[in-house]
């Protein structure tokens, strides 16, 4: 089955909680803390994998989380990460913020085009550090540690791109599905009826030493921009083709359509789901000129296809243009033409190909870029005045620090509130309005606000 959009919602594993613990052996006085750290999360992580073909495996099961860390233990004995989960997608697969609740895409998050290729989407909670980290010239024996950090969840698109070498797309039953099978191994299903190919088709095409990879797309029709016939759910495919080959039948099909007006619509089509197609190159072909009565059809597409290469190439017949004023003339019932249409691709892929080695070192590193832009969000804390003296604060590290806290346990408490000073949670409090006395609210947490200079003595005596 093919499937080439999904969305799942990924979880990374929660941290383990760190651990409380002192030294008590025999001849050893005052042995002092020794609690252990919990153990790291696993990562929800999305890798690229070229033995994977589709996203099948994401249809009925949308829901996925890695493992947790387990908790610390006294003797400094340190909780175990947890495993990273990994999710192998079809090399092409675009990766993007979802939000579920409004039903939209946000941000890319990484455009996976090569083998092994991978980003995470859900880093797993930092475990909780033991009490052996808490103590101070003052704090001989601190009795708190802190909690593991809950892990980071989200929902994610995963759409997938063909990565094909070149595209075969036209109007339906132009003889596309017959090309690629006498292009390649490829068998897909041929019939004459409309909308005989329900899903891309991918063959291997060689001629003399070189090779590439041929799409057959499902066939097109006017409105497919906006997502009429197939529309949408297969244009995402030719985005990714380094090279478009447009298919025109010449005798008009059973419709009697005319093929000159089938070139235009189809190009037009392209431009208006992509103007970047526009500047692809493109390669004409003509198919079925074994049937008798196609000479004047050809001659009318052959003149339009020079206009529409000078057309694309700004009006200058001297520029070179993406779109071979050529036009191949081919069958693919009787194999006539085909060899030179496949040395001409073969010829134009290797080119394409080596032009593209160049820029390989210049590629975006999707891992990093997309950590950086979820730290940078992540440090990020909103101030919201909710009226009657109440105040809540929001944002991802400012919370995860709330929920690491042991509420039961007045020193960790404490060394809360310092921690959410040196953040400058306090000072954005006190510029929103806030006074002693007031009650601030942080992920279903409430407390008492204090300003800085009334706990700078309790800080002091806790030496935090």
């Amino acid at each position: 089955m093919f499937i080439d959009k999904v969305r799942i919602h990924v979880k990374g594993g929660d941290g383990g909680a760190g651990c409380m613990s002192f030294r008590r052996e025999a001849h050893v006085p005052k042995g002092g803390p020794d609690g252990g750290d919990g153990g790291h999360g696993g990562d929800v992580i999305i890798e690229a994998d070229a033995g994977v073909s589709s996203l099948v495996a994401y249809r009925f099961k949308h829901h996925f989380k890695a493992e947790r860390g387990t908790h610390g233990k006294g003797s400094r004995m340190h909780g175990a990460r947890g495993e990273d989960l990994i999710l192998r997608v079809p090399v092409g697969t675009v990766v993007r913020e979802y939000f579920e609740e409004t039903k939209e895409t946000g941000e890319l998050i990484a455009d996976l085009t090569h083998d092994g290729e991978q980003v995470t989407v859900a880093q797993g909670g930092v475990g909780g550090r033991g009490n052996i980290h808490f103590v101070t010239s003052t704090r001989r024996a601190p009795a708190f540690a802190e909690l593991g950090e809950p892990a980071q969840e989200c929902w994610i698109e995963l759409e997938m791109k063909l990565m094909a070498d070149v595209a075969l797309v036209g109007m339906p039953s132009v003889g596309k599905s017959s090309l690629i099978a006498r292009m390649s191994a490829a068998r897909p299903k041929i019939a004459d009826y409309p909308f005989t190919t329900l899903v891309p088709n991918l063959g291997v095409a060689t001629s003399g030493d070189l090779s590439f990879v041929v799409a057959d797309v499902p066939g097109l029709i006017e409105g497919a921009h906006e997502g009429r016939g197939l529309g949408h759910e297969f244009l995402r495919h030719i985005e990714r083709t380094a090279i478009i080959v447009h298919v025109v039948d010449v005798t008009g099909s059973f419709e009697a359509r005319d093929p000159v007006n089938d070139f235009d619509i189809i190009n037009n089509e392209l431009k208006l789901y992509a103007a970047e197609l526009a500047d692809r190159p493109m390669i004409v072909v003509a198919n079925k000129v074994d049937a008798p009565g196609t000479e004047e059809a050809l001659a009318r597409l052959e003149k339009r296809v020079k206009e529409y290469s000078i057309e694309a190439a700004g009006g200058d017949a001297f520029v070179d243009s993406p779109v071979d004023p050529k036009l191949y003339k081919v069958s693919a019932l009787t194999g006539e033409g085909i060899e030179s249409l496949k040395a001409a691709l073969a010829t134009k892929v290797h080119e394409l190909r080596e032009a593209a080695r160049t820029k390989e070192e210049n590629e975006v590193q999707y891992e990093h870029v997309w950590e950086h832009r979820r730290l940078a969000k992540d440090r990020q804390f909103n101030v919201e005045n909710l009226g009657g003296g109440v105040f809540r604060v929001t944002g991802g590290q400012v919370e995860r620090m709330v929920v690491q806290t042991d509420w039961e346990n007045e020193e960790a408490v404490s060394f809360l509130q310092h921690r959410l000073k040196r953040l400058g949670v306090e000072q954005a409090l006190e510029k929103a309005g806030a006074v002693d006395g007031d009650e601030i609210r942080i992920v279903g947490r409430s407390f008492e606000f204090e300003s800085a200079r009334m706990a700078e003595d309790v800080y002091r005596e806790l030496d935090l």
